[in-house]
């Protein structure tokens, strides 16, 4: 008795449902803006602009709002060279802060790289990847211009940082690796 009772109780439920629905009368709209566009398009024809569509692309020179600065430096060997060379860090010597350098180095650095700097990471430790010298390699020379580079761009089987650091974190990183190539040099 209980079992058919559920069963009659469902069917009275289904045939409620079914019944509300009216072909002759429009359904409601939940989000009415999801059916109805907004008035423009962005690839449809406008007379507004010379080359006749209405998506156009930024002014050249144009900068996006917020932190970023282009890096003007390609990514190639020259780059690098001419970065090593000539790329100095803005910061001047009250605006570096190894409080916050050192926590970022750490977090993105320091797994293959090391606490250090000497090239023993977590990762060459466990010999998951190999090969990552120290900073004070004899035939390493590098400067802080060649650290933002690789940084930025990213070198052999280093990856690019340069969405996890903004530009202020990436030269404190910078200035933090030069502190830990001077205290390894000493």
């Amino acid at each position: 008795m209980k079992t058919s009772l559920k069963y009659i109780v469902v069917l009275v439920m289904l045939v409620s449902f079914v019944s509300c629905k009216k072909n002759s009368r429009p359904n409601y709209q939940y989000m009415p803006n999801m059916y109805e566009s907004v008035g423009y398009e962005t690839y449809q024809e406008s007379d507004a602009f010379a080359n006749g569509v209405e998506a156009q692309l930024p002014a050249e020179g144009t900068i996006p709002r917020g932190d970023f600065m282009p890096y003007e430096i390609d990514n190639t060997n020259e780059g690098y060279e001419f970065a090593k060379a000539n790329l100095q860090s803005p910061l001047d010597s009250t605006q570096v802060d190894h409080a916050v350098g050192g926590p970022l180095y750490t977090i993105y650095c320091g797994i293959c790289h090391g606490v250090k700097g000497d090239g023993q990471g977590k990762l060459v430790q466990r010999e998951k990847i190999l090969g990552v010298p120290s900073y004070d390699d004899a035939g390493r020379a590098i400067t802080a211009g060649s650290i933002y580079h690789v940084i930025y761009y990213g070198r052999n089987t280093m990856g690019s940082y340069a969405n996890q650091l903004n530009e202020n974190e990436r030269w404190q990183v910078v200035a933090y690796v030069e502190k830990l190539k001077a205290d390894l040099e000493k």
